[in-house]
C-alpha cells in the first residue's frame, strides 16, 4: 500500500511539474516573441517561416537611444509611478489600519466606497478626468497622472494591507498602550512593521499598475510628461508599424519590472500568504 501511494504521489507530482511548465512556456511565450523581435532585423522579423535562429542586433535599441523621446518617457514613468505609489502607501496604509481596528459610523459605507472605486471601468471617468485637468491647468504634467493613479491606488493598498493588520492580534495594541504608547506610535512602530510584507505587495503591484498604464497617459499628456507605454504605442502609425523599435521599446519597458519582481518574489509571496494560516 505504502509503495503505491509512493507511485500516485510521483505521478501526481510528474503532472503537476508538466502542467508548470506548459503554464509558464504561454506565459512567456509573448514575452519571448517581443525580446526576439527587438533583437532581430527588419528582414527577419517578417520572414515566413518565422526564423527561430538569427544572429541578434541591437539596431533597434540604439535607434530608440538616438531618437531620445524614450528614454525621457521612461523617466516620467519612473517619477510618476513612484510618486503615486509612495504617496498611495501614506495615504492606504494608515487608512486600511483605522478600518481594520475601530468600528465607528459609516464604516460599511468607507469601506464600500473605497472597494467600489476598483469596479469602475477607466474608460468611463478618463473624460472627466481630462475635463478637470484641463480646468486645473494641468494637461501634459506630471501631477495630473500622479493624482489620477492614486484614485486606483489608494484602494488597492487598503484593500490588500486591511487583512494585514487584522491578522495582527489586538492584544500586542493593548499591550503598547499599557506600556505607556500612544496611538501613531502603535501604529508606527508596532502595526507598520509587522504588516510590512503585505504593505510591500501592495506597493509593488501599485507601482507595477502605474507603470504599465496607457489610457489616462495617452489622454492627459502629449509631449513632456508622456510616459514609456504612450511612447512604446507612438511606432504605430498611419504609414505602418515600427515593430522593431516598439518592441525594443516593449523590452525597456518589461525588464526593470520583471528585475524588480525576481528580487522581491519572497516578499511577495510572503505577503500574498499573511494570514491565509491561522
Amino acid at each position: 500500500m505504502t509503495v503505491l501511494r509512493g507511485k500516485r504521489r510521483v505521478w501526481t507530482d510528474l503532472w503537476q511539474a508538466v502542467l508548470a511548465l506548459f503554464l509558464a512556456g504561454i506565459f512567456l511565450l509573448p514575452v519571448y516573441w517581443m525580446v526576439t523581435t527587438a533583437l532581430k532585423t527588419t528582414i527577419d522579423t517578417f520572414a515566413v517561416p518565422p526564423v527561430l535562429i538569427f544572429q541578434p542586433t541591437f539596431e533597434h535599441f540604439l535607434a530608440v537611444y538616438t531618437e531620445g523621446p524614450v528614454l525621457k518617457s521612461l523617466l516620467n514613468s519612473l517619477v510618476i509611478a513612484a510618486t503615486s505609489t509612495a504617496l498611495a502607501v501614506i495615504i492606504g496604509a494608515p487608512a486600511a489600519y483605522v478600518l481594520a481596528r475601530f468600528n465607528f459610523r459609516g464604516k460599511a459605507d468607507l469601506w464600500f466606497w473605497i472597494i467600489s472605486n476598483r469596479f469602475i471601468s477607466p474608460i468611463v471617468v478618463a473624460l472627466p478626468f481630462f475635463l478637470i485637468a484641463r480646468d486645473l491647468r494641468l494637461l501634459d504634467r506630471h501631477p495630473a497622472l500622479i493624482l489620477v493613479y492614486l484614485t486606483f491606488g489608494v484602494p488597492l493598498v487598503v484593500w490588500l494591507c486591511v487583512d494585514q493588520f487584522r491578522a495582527i492580534p489586538r492584544e500586542v495594541d493593548e499591550a503598547a498602550r499599557v506600556d505607556g504608547a500612544n496611538l501613531g506610535q502603535v501604529f508606527l512602530r508596532i502595526n507598520l512593521p509587522l504588516a510590512m510584507p503585505g504593505i510591500a505587495v501592495a506597493a509593488i503591484l501599485a507601482f507595477i499598475t502605474s507603470w504599465n498604464e496607457l489610457m489616462f497617459a495617452l489622454v492627459l499628456t502629449s509631449t513632456e510628461a508622456r510616459t514609456a507605454p504612450v511612447e512604446a504605442a507612438n511606432f504605430m502609425t498611419g504609414f505602418g508599424i515600427r515593430w522593431g523599435p516598439m518592441m525594443a521599446t516593449g523590452t525597456l519597458i518589461v525588464l526593470p519590472v520583471l528585475l524588480f519582481a525576481l528580487l522581491v518574489s519572497r516578499s511577495l509571496v510572503r505577503g500574498l500568504t499573511m494570514g491565509a494560516v491561522k
